[in-house]
């Protein structure tokens, strides 16, 4: 009897010592799918978040391919973010930016790329500033 529970034993370390030493090879690799997040039709530049269930930016491409007029910044929820006025891809005009609750961080214009005249902030608690970046002209 003892002997049987020796071999009983053997064979069912041997058998778990086969299985575990099995090198398996997947019949089929599978590789992801490159998801294409970016859309340009007529201009239009859409950029999505990965799932395309959300546009991250949007907005127009003259010619030469540089943004012009509003492009927009949008939160994964679906919330604008931000946006900002171009011409020729010189930021020109004006900006807003909102914290993630939506709430108003910063406005003001830009001027062939620089910020110009008044600039109003607002910190998580409402406190405002106004810094002037006067008139470079």
């Amino acid at each position: 009897m003892k002997q049987l529970q020796v071999l009983l034993f053997i064979c069912t370390f041997s058998m778990l010592f086969v299985a575990c030493s099995a090198d398996p090879k997947p019949d089929k690799i599978v590789t992801p799918k490159k998801e294409k997040l970016v859309d340009l039709k007529d201009g239009h530049y859409t950029e999505w978040y990965p799932g395309r269930k959300q546009i991250k930016y949007q907005g127009q491409l003259n010619k030469a391919g540089n943004r012009e007029g509003k492009w927009d910044f949008f939160s994964e929820s679906g919330n604008l973010q931000s946006f900002t006025m171009y011409i020729d891809g010189k930021k020109e005009g004006h900006s807003l930016v909102k914290y993630p609750n939506g709430k108003v961080h910063y406005y003001g214009t830009y001027q062939n790329d620089q910020m110009v005249g008044e600039w109003v902030s607002y910190d998580q608690n409402g406190n405002k500033t106004i810094k002037d970046y006067g008139n470079p002209q």
